[in-house]
Formats: C-alpha cells, structure tokens, sequence
C-alpha cells in the first residue's frame, strides 16, 4: 500500500520508521506512539499513517479508524498509568495550538487536582524511559 506523505513531516518519518519512537499500537491505516513532550507519562499520540493536515482533510473511514483505535489505547493507559482521568485533545490550526501539521489525537492520562501544563512547557523525555512505559501500557491492549 503507497502512503501519501510528507517528506518534510515528523510524524511522516515515523511511520516510515526513519527516526525512533516507542509504538503501541499499529494497523494498515494508524499508529500510535509515546510522545517525546509527555504531558503525562503514557502520553500518547495516535496518528493516521497517510498524511493529512487537519480534521479537515482527514476522509471519514480515516477519521473512524484513528478514533476507533482511541477506546482501547485510553483504557490500556488509564490502566498502566492508574491514572483518576484521561484527556483526549485534538487540535486543529495554528489558532488552536496545533504545531504538527499532520492530523493527530493526543490520549493525556490525568490525575486529581493536577493542572494541564503548556505542550511549550514539557521538556523532552529519555527514549529508555518511554519504551519502559511503551512496554508496561501494551500489557493491558
């Protein structure tokens, strides 16, 4: 299967596996993986593997899939996370605080009386400590 991408696209070398990341999950249409800026330990990031900008240019069946996959990743990091909540953020234009421009659905796990810090503001996470965590989240899908 030909994916449309974007040479110049993060997320993009990803998928085609040209820069490491910690996978939990991947299917013919989607990925997801542990973000390098954890809001939260268990942070994720699930992506559709064709390049589309926003919730504007994702097709429908592309959209379905991306969010089908969201249900059983946020229990399997609620569960490894044990965390009281989890945040499902989806930004769409710089306006809006998107700063990737490749469609993506972030799965925040979230604790009691604990502020949501700026993406801006999350230093960048040791790669050892995110595929610990890859490992312990894939236990429960």
């Amino acid at each position: 299967m030909k994916l449309n991408t974007d040479e110049t696209c993060i997320f993009c070398k990803i998928i085609q596996k040209t820069i490491p990341s910690s996978i939990l999950y991947e299917d013919n249409t989607s990925l997801a993986f542990l973000d390098i800026r954890p809001l939260n330990k268990g942070h994720t990031l699930i992506i559709p593997k064709n390049h589309y900008v926003d919730i504007f240019d994702i097709p429908k069946n592309d959209l379905q899939t991306i969010h089908a996959a969201t249900k059983p990743l946020a229990t399997a990091i609620k569960n490894a996370t044990n965390a009281d909540g989890i945040s499902i953020i989806q930004q769409n234009g710089k306006a809006a605080g998107q700063e990737i421009f490749h469609y993506h659905v972030h799965v925040v796990p979230r604790f009691n009386g604990q502020p949501l810090p700026r993406f801006n503001e999350i230093n960048i996470a040791e790669r050892k400590e995110l595929d610990e965590m890859a490992t312990k989240i894939k236990q429960y899908l």
